[in-house]
């Protein structure tokens, strides 16, 4: 009877010794999208938790959660291009923690804030200085594909090193201080007038060769028309035209008709 008793005591005993040891020993829980930072009495540890159910030591362990989500940051940089335009630039970056690297990043940078702040904005600023002083104000305009692609290549080169990952990077909107503005919208205007004058003169010039092609033309025409007016010609074309009437010639007083066999005798000699 005792030993039954004992035994239930025992059995008591280890029931609440079970129970003491679950309330002590909590269970973290890392959810979608986040990564847990497994520390020791303080110390990151080589293990990260991924997403689920995980217990840990109290007392001893303690765990920060990171998000490796993509995450997007607007940031606003002043440069300047390479002929000395003023240039600002709206940025929007997607980027994320890489994943394997979140014990690395909180070790040396510290959370999402810490990395935004101290790692991303001054890097997105540098990078668009070194960037922008390549390109003058125009090319930044007209070549703003390889603008961007230049600026994502170095950005990312960069932020890995700090175990950030790029996603993409969008230069939202560019632009230049007002003065460059006024300076190419008269450039334009420049352009614009100076293609007008082009085109008036080559107008002009093709009135004046079509004129001149129209006069020598007729010069030539004219030239044609002399060489084939040949004397038998013009005969042959009185003859056809002539009514058969003999023209009536006055002189000294006197009227009489023309003798047509003296004309032929005249035209002979």
């Amino acid at each position: 009877m005792k030993k039954i008793k004992a035994f239930n005591n025992a059995g008591k005993v280890t029931a609440l010794f079970c129970l003491i040891t679950i309330f002590l020993t909590p269970f973290v829980i890392v959810n979608a999208g986040e990564r847990g930072v497994l520390m020791k009495f303080g110390q990151v540890q080589n293990q990260i938790l991924g997403e689920g159910i995980h217990v840990i030591i109290p007392a001893v362990n303690t765990v920060k959660k990171l998000s490796v989500r993509v995450q997007k940051q607007d940031i606003s940089a002043e440069a300047s291009s390479k002929d000395l335009q003023d240039v600002f630039a709206d940025v929007a970056l997607n980027w994320h923690i890489i994943p394997e690297q979140a014990n690395a990043i909180f070790q040396q940078i510290g959370d999402e804030r810490d990395a935004v702040e101290r790692i991303i904005n001054p890097a997105v600023e540098e990078v668009l200085k070194a960037v922008m002083a390549e390109y003058t104000a125009e090319e930044i305009i007209t070549n703003r594909g390889d603008v961007k692609a230049e600026v994502d290549n170095a950005l990312t080169t960069r932020l890995v090193n700090y175990h950030i990952a790029v996603d993409d990077i969008s230069l939202v909107h560019v632009h230049f201080s007002e003065r460059f503005g006024e300076a190419v919208e008269a450039k334009q205007i420049a352009e614009q007038e100076a293609k007008r004058a082009g085109f008036m003169a080559l107008k002009a010039s093709k009135q004046a060769e079509a004129t001149v092609n129209l006069a020598t033309g007729d010069a030539a025409a004219q030239r044609l028309l002399q060489d084939s007016l040949t004397p038998e010609l013009l005969q042959r074309q009185a003859i056809e035209k002539w009514n058969g009437a003999l023209p009536l010639i006055v002189g000294n007083g006197e009227q009489r008709y023309l003798d047509l066999s003296e004309f032929l005798k005249a035209y002979n000699k």
